[in-house]
């Protein structure tokens, strides 16, 4: 994925040659709000969340701007990342309209504890934004990559099982809290032999599990024998598609290919990286680590300086799964140039010393993969299993 400027454009902006519209998305209606060249008022316009209608609005304000004695040789429109995703996006790009999706996050909003808010207000405020990145100006926000509806369809897997895996935790736990009620101990839900076991268990008072309970947990195990077996086809399916042959092989299946040789890193893992941040250019190492939402929060103040840990800004799956990571690593990479940083800079065993530092070894670690996966070049004393197809 060809990462543009996103802090800045770095296109000319001419305000007489501009058509800007910003669009307020709810699931209802769309508030558009423009800045016509040539013409003083700021149109705005509620329509029905349809892009045809949205498009013939678009050329409506082109008329105007033209019976204006302006000539229009740039279409702009934003709207903030939400629900709708980008698709609107993509659709506008394909009729030759420069779109962009506003980072959330990064538009500055009033403090107030009883600020005003509304769609008009809003697409304002979204107005404001949008002129000052269109003018190059860096700090009034940021915009995201647009990625193609395949870049977009390949992270579904990871994202499916992840959501699996916590509906199959919830499931076990809801288990569990049911058998506590009961006084029934020594029950692993997740076991399939417990289906069978449910009619012999016996409360503390020595009667049976009421039937409206056992009916329910009967519901349960079947909600999760078939959780199980979805995760199972997301996997099966994952390792058919790495067993394909070299040459119908993509770019991200070369990259996971090459995360999963290093000992300690599960397929899982490196289809999540792959997917998440590594087909991403990012500029250098710094960006890697932001993106993941690694780096520090400092607060300075005067005299003040202090550390307030995470910036919690990145990618939340990617913070996660390099967290994991870097735990698994101590165990499997002893003789690794990182896991020996770490050991020698938590020799004292304080606790709060390792927790500290396991996050600057996720981070180090990240950078590492990030650079095996661009340049080959592999984490100084990794264990690095062969590639099964040079052989």
């Amino acid at each position: 994925m060809q990462q543009p400027e996103i802090g800045r454009s770095t296109a000319t902006f001419v305000p007489d040659e501009t058509l800007v519209a910003v669009i307020e998305m709810s699931l209802s209606t769309w508030l558009v709000a423009g800045l016509v060249p040539g013409v003083d008022r700021r149109p705005l316009k509620k329509l029905s969340p349809n892009e045809n209608d949205l498009l013939l609005l678009l050329d409506g304000w082109r008329c105007e701007a033209m019976a204006a004695g302006r000539t229009i040789t740039r279409v702009v429109v934003a709207y903030e990342s939400g629900r709708d995703g980008f698709w609107l996006a993509r659709w506008l790009r394909a009729r030759g309209i420069e779109a962009h999706v506003i980072h959330a996050s990064s538009v500055a909003v009033s403090r107030d504890r009883r600020r005003a808010k509304t769609d008009r207000l809003d697409t304002a405020l979204l107005t404001r934004v949008l002129l000052g990145w269109l003018r190059g100006e860096p700090g009034h926000c940021s915009m995201v990559a647009v990625p193609g509806i395949e870049e977009e369809d390949a992270k579904r897997p990871t994202r499916e099982r992840e959501n699996l895996i916590a509906e199959r935790t919830r499931i076990v736990n809801r288990m569990k809290a049911t058998f506590a009620r009961l006084g029934i101990r020594n029950v692993n839900p997740a076991l399939r032999k417990t289906a069978e076991r449910l009619d012999k268990l016996r409360t503390p008072e020595g009667g049976m599990i009421p039937a409206n309970t056992l009916a329910e947990l009967r519901r349960d195990i079947a909600r999760l024998r078939m959780v199980e077996e979805q995760i199972a086809e997301i996997e099966r399916e994952r390792m058919d598609r790495i067993a394909q042959a070299a040459p119908q092989r993509s770019r991200a299946d070369g990259m996971l290919r090459m995360l999963s040789r290093v000992v300690g890193v599960g397929v899982e893992t490196a289809d999540l990286l792959v997917q998440e941040i590594l087909l991403r250019d990012l500029r250098d190492r710094r960006a890697v680590a932001r993106y993941a939402g690694l780096t520090g929060s400092p607060d300075e103040s005067g005299a003040r300086r202090r550390e307030r840990g995470l910036s919690r800004a990145g990618n939340a799956r990617v913070r996660k799964a390099m967290v994991q990571l870097a735990w698994r690593f101590l165990v499997f990479q002893k003789e690794s140039a990182l896991v020996k940083w770490y050991r020698e800079r938590t020799a004292d065993g304080r606790g709060r010393t390792r927790m500290a530092l396991i996050v600057a070894l996720a981070r180090k670690l990240l950078i590492a993969l990030w650079r095996m996966v661009k340049t080959g070049e592999v984490p100084q004393g990794a264990l690095v299993r062969p590639d099964p197809a040079a052989a």
